[in-house]
């Protein structure tokens, strides 16, 4: 059967650029007004049931677990074999200072009607802390589902609390997860240009596949469709930042219906938008992720004090279900959910909500300005912030956004002139943060934290980032985007391909990268030479160690290679090294002699985003500002060598983002000897 239908989806499938809404196709969108029949709550024993005539969606009472979703001539979308806590469901994971892990299912203890008419319904489950039991986590948690007349789809939406007074813990993380139908649900779709037929969950039993380096990642020896034997499949490779993660989803072929998590704001999630989270995964798995460390490490575990009160709302999110004849290419019904993504974006914050802890539209605020770049080195000298992205967040450091997690945070990109417009901005006080693609560096606005109440409009007129700069430019690497895209990546080796990935934008997804390094420089490290090399093609995007005959690894040293015609003495030379990942490592910087106990500058071990195993191409962004003595250079050629020292194993290193090297201030002024 499973063979039949992944024929039938082949022949259904069809280029992207032509995979528009099909003229056919009947889909049921949301509705913004009240059509069709009421919506029906009927409470039993065990479930309440949700239905309004489009959908109908079962969930245990008290527990608020989603076992049953009917639609579009499917009886039950979710997995009917999988038990009834292991179909739809809110999880999380926490600890207890200095404890283990642990994983739990969000079953409540309590149901409640909290809205009910014709057009909507909206039903709790709350579970309420339990001191007594030993392993629950201190806080109050109550999960929402809400159904709309006429609306393809149901909403859901949790809050989390705990007033002052309880116990410390840490929180790991949160998330809404879905698992459909295995012998339906087999296209997956989570980008325009990352969709395709996922193998079946019996291809990751052990004697369907080879388990590799890290336990999500495996090699298919035995698929179930042996066109895919060969291939790997490893969930991150389908992860996106918060940014860019609008739907995400599911297509059944028989009959034709897409399911769909839409998230129309990511205000609730941490670590801002450059926040990496998993989306769909073999399964066929769907999940909504608010908060978790992925790309980030415990950086992003918040941690909560003895006594510390805090409150947030996570969500809603909309699981939006659609369908199309017979016939419809797969990606049709990618193409008609994004669609519904945007009206969704445009609906927010949405006004129905019933509790008081999400404020709607007229209780929230606006900060607008225009962001200015200001580079005294760098001709037209002031200009406005092209594409800047600014964001509201938690008062704190420079860059702090990147590992806060405890509040909300409000993003927006400003257009081509830096003008920027925050919109939906929750009452607090935040600290105005951003950054400037092509410009390193992070920015704070300097003159404070800004409060915004309930219906403020702020205009902060121009503001002016100054760029990080002491000095003219000799040379740079790469260009400040806060990822290592762009730099070399090598092909995957063939036994570890994704055939999706082969000719791919983001080619840096196939698994196994870290060890092409050593195949590509089995004995000699990467030597560049400014104004003969080109990082696209000669600075390989991760700098890694080496893999040694017998299974142990050395670390590695790379070279740079540039000229100097005058030394300016008197004020030291300025070395900017802005890294877009780090795993366990430590660089060091040498000087034109390679003496390993006297490095110019160590970072010492940093980072733990361990995004070189986990297929991404940046996880903490981090700058680092190093002064070299003008005595250490030479007129003529110059070496920089960087060392990275720890050799701890195959997925400890760092990836560049851009490298700048600016002579003292006081430099003859003429053009830059930048690498091309």
């Amino acid at each position: 059967m499973f063979r039949g239908i992944r024929k039938m989806m082949h022949e259904l499938k069809d280029d992207l650029q032509n995979s528009g809404d099909h003229p056919h196709a009947n889909y049921h969108p949301h509705s913004s007004g009240f059509i069709g029949t009421e919506v029906l709550l009927v409470e039993q024993e065990k479930y309440v049931v949700l239905d309004n005539g489009i959908v109908r969606v079962t969930i245990t009472k008290p527990g608020g677990i989603v076992t049953g979703l009917k639609y579009g001539g499917i009886e039950n979308l979710l997995e009917t074999h999988n038990k009834e806590t292991n179909r739809g469901y809110w999880d999380l994971n926490w600890s207890q200072k200095g404890g283990k892990d642990i994983f739990d299912v969000i079953s409540g203890t309590r149901f409640k009607i909290v809205y009910k008419d014709a057009n909507r319904v909206e039903v709790s489950f709350f579970r309420p802390y339990d001191p007594k039991s030993g392993t629950s986590i201190p806080l109050n948690i109550d999960k929402r589902f809400v159904l709309m007349r006429g609306s393809s789809g149901f909403y859901s939406y949790g809050i989390y609390e705990r007033p002052s007074g309880w116990p410390a813990f840490n929180f790991n993380q949160t998330r809404i997860t879905f698992k459909l139908q295995k012998d339906r649900f087999h296209y997956m779709a989570v980008a325009d240009d990352r969709q395709r037929l996922m193998p079946c969950p019996e291809d990751l039993m052990p004697d369907r596949c080879q388990q590799l380096a890290y336990p999500e990642a495996h090699v298919l020896t035995n698929p179930c469709e042996h066109e895919l034997c060969g291939e790997v499949d490893d969930k991150y490779q389908y992860t996106m930042d918060n940014k860019d993660m609008k739907v995400h989803g599911w297509v059944s072929a028989n009959p034709m219906v897409g399911f769909w998590i839409i998230s129309p704001s990511n205000e609730f999630r941490n670590g801002g938008p450059t926040k990496q989270n998993l989306t769909s995964h073999v399964g066929p798995t769907c999940l909504a992720v608010f908060q978790g460390a992925h790309y980030a490490g415990s950086d992003l575990c918040p941690s909560f004090e003895e006594g510390e009160p805090w409150q947030k709302v996570f969500g809603p999110v909309f699981i939006y279900l659609n369908s199309a004849p017979m016939g419809t290419p797969c990606p049709a019904l990618w193409q008609n959910a994004k669609a519904q993504a945007m009206t969704e974006e445009m609906a927010w914050p949405y006004s129905w909500p019933a509790s008081p802890d999400f404020p709607k539209a007229a209780e929230r605020g606006t900060v607008s300005g225009r962001l200015l770049v200001s580079d005294p080195f760098q001709p037209p000298y002031v200009w406005g912030g092209k594409y800047a992205f600014l964001g509201l967040a938690a008062p704190g450091e420079l860059g702090s956004w990147q590992t806060e997690s405890k509040g909300y945070q409000f993003w927006t990109q400003a257009d081509a002139n830096g003008h920027f417009c925050i919109r939906s901005i929750r009452a607090g006080v935040y600290d105005l943060y951003g950054w400037v693609p092509g410009v390193v560096g992070d920015y704070k606005f300097e003159k404070g934290s800004i409060h915004v109440q309930p219906g403020a409009v702020i205009e902060l007129g121009d503001i002016t980032y100054t760029s990080p700069r002491d000095g003219p430019t000799l040379w740079e690497i790469g260009v400040p985007d806060r990822t290592a895209n762009g730099f070399f990546v090598p092909d995957a080796n063939p036994k570890y391909v994704n055939r999706l990935f082969l000719n791919h934008p983001q080619k840096w997804r196939q698994y196994g990268l870290w060890e092409r390094y050593t195949d590509l420089y089995p004995t000699q490290d990467l030597v560049y030479t400014v104004g003969q090399s080109d990082w696209r093609t000669d600075w390989f995007f991760t700098h890694l160690n080496r893999f040694k005959p017998d299974g142990s690894f050395e670390p590695t040293t790379w070279e740079v290679r540039f000229q100097i015609p005058e030394v300016v003495t008197g004020s030291p030379y300025k070395l900017r090294i802005a890294t877009a990942a780090a795993n366990g490592a430590a660089i060091q910087l040498f000087v034109n002699k390679l003496d390993y106990r006297k490095p110019v500058f160590d970072t010492m071990q940093y980072g733990r985003d361990n995004a070189i195993a986990r297929h991404g191409i940046h996880g903490l962004y981090k700058l680092w500002t190093i002064d070299v003595d003008p005595h250490l250079l030479r007129v003529g050629p110059n070496s920089f060598y960087l060392r990275q020292r720890k050799a701890s194993g195959p997925f400890t290193g760092v990836m560049y983002d851009y490298l700048r090297l600016e002579a003292p201030a006081c430099s003859p002024s003429g053009p830059a000897l930048a690498s091309s």
